[in-house]
């Protein structure tokens, strides 16, 4: 993905931004309803005065901006019940959810409709035609109002619930697990060591601290491949980057310094720059390049779950069947062939089926060690993922079992309990 369609993205994610879009279009429909006796001269069948339009839309003003402010209020309160039942980073999934959104900029945009329609109206401006077309389009307003606001109230019974923040996540990691099937080094050729980088090769260093977001592979291609160069990728997204920590490694060649007529210094200096401005180094992870950012995420909730405050067992167990649907799907993408190596002059490494697992379980294993039913549901589940997949797959799963095991030894008391362990294989 480009990096401006990736910025583009996360603008669209904004709620101001669809409400302000929603409520100019409002504003536009008031507006235009003044050209009515100018674009389309016609005779209304009947007269609506100018009255009657005032009253229905004062009455949608007043309900809207009511409506708007409890809506954002119960919001926040879901919000807030996420982050402290769930985990801070699930928030941002929910506040960017597309029914939330789309129902609260339709409130906004009905208000604005109506605060516009009533100044226009006062004004005189409506004739006879333009007072019609404004009260038909005041009538679909409200029946927008009355099919949101139903599909609102059942939004609401689930807004704030863990299960609906922890589906949330495992959509967005789902999408993120497909994208880096279809292409395992983002398009590039996989870089699995570092020592196969050139003795030669230009470090590229970060000019900034933080995780980084995006990188617009597209872009970089078009950067090296013009120059005959290669770049190998040392941070992908998901990688927390200092200053001067080294984002890439630059080669270039002989021939391409020659047909540029430039010095090799020269042309990487302005390389690097391109380089650095390709990949987006932000405050926060972002799930849409980073499939790991969102196993961790699920794997907070389950300990959040874990903790004595909440001590919720049922629900660390239910996050233990969603990352062993995720990783099923990396298993099945293990036994197909190589994807198709999109952008040649880049290296970049992949995604280790180990790390996968160590973000997944880790931290459940560590803080469910005490309790059986956590680790029982955790043993049968790697024995199933044991099973499939290709061999360095199953050797991670094999390892992040045996490591369970280890944990779920050192703090149970029962024997009974650890041999009901024991008791399930792991081949």
């Amino acid at each position: 993905m480009p990096k401006w369609q990736w910025i583009l993205l996360q603008l669209t994610r904004r709620l101001w931004v669809r409400a302000a879009l929603i409520g100019l279009l409002g504003v536009c429909a008031a507006a235009l309803a003044t050209l009515a006796e100018t674009l389309a001269p016609w005779e209304p069948h009947f007269d609506i005065s100018a009255e009657a339009v005032n009253s229905i839309l004062s009455i949608i003003a007043s309900s809207m901006l009511t409506v708007t402010t409890f809506s954002l209020s119960v919001m926040t309160s879901a919000y807030s019940s996420t982050t402290s039942n769930a985990t801070p980073r699930a928030t941002k999934l929910l506040i960017e959810d597309n029914m939330s959104q789309n129902v609260l900029s339709t409130f906004i945009g009905s208000f604005l409709f109506s605060i516009v329609g009533i100044v226009v109206l006062k004004t005189g401006a409506y004739g006879p035609q333009g007072r019609a077309v404004l009260f038909g389009v005041t009538i679909a307003v409200i029946a927008l109002i009355v099919l949101s606001l139903l599909r609102w109230i059942d939004y609401l019974t689930q807004l704030g619930r863990v299960e609906k923040a922890a589906g949330r996540v495992e959509t967005a990691t789902r999408k993120a697990v497909l994208a880096r099937l279809a292409q395992p080094c983002l398009g590039g050729q996989p870089l699995r060591r570092a020592d196969g980088i050139p003795d030669d090769a230009l470090t590229i260093r970060s000019m900034e601290t933080g995780y980084v977001q995006h990188i617009d592979m597209q872009r970089l291609s078009d950067c090296v491949e013009g120059r005959k160069a290669r770049l190998y990728l040392e941070a992908v997204p998901g990688n927390f980057v200092f200053l001067n920590a080294p984002l890439a490694r630059l080669v270039l060649s002989e021939s391409g310094t020659d047909e540029q007529n430039g010095s090799a210094e020269n042309q990487s200096e302005g390389l690097a720059e391109q380089v650095r401005a390709a990949i987006t180094i932000g405050q926060e992870r972002s799930f849409d390049q980073d499939p790991r950012f969102g196993f961790c995420v699920l794997s907070e909730i389950a300990t959040r779950a874990l903790s004595p405050g909440i001590n919720d067992s049922g629900t660390a167990i239910d996050i233990i069947g969603r990352i062993t649907r995720l990783l099923s799907l990396w298993a099945d993408q293990d036994t197909r062939q190589e994807a198709e190596v999109t952008y040649p002059a880049l290296y970049a490494p992949p995604i280790e089926a180990r790390d996968l697992f160590d973000d997944g379980f880790n931290q459940i294993a560590r803080d469910g060690a005490s309790h059986v039913e956590i680790h029982l549901r955790l043993r049968k589940s790697l024995a199933a993922l044991s099973a499939i997949g290709d061999d360095v797959f199953q050797d991670a799963a094999r390892e992040q079992a045996a490591l369970a095991l280890k944990r779920a030894d050192a703090a149970l008391g029962l024997a009974e309990d650890k041999l009901r362990l024991e008791a399930v294989p792991v081949n």
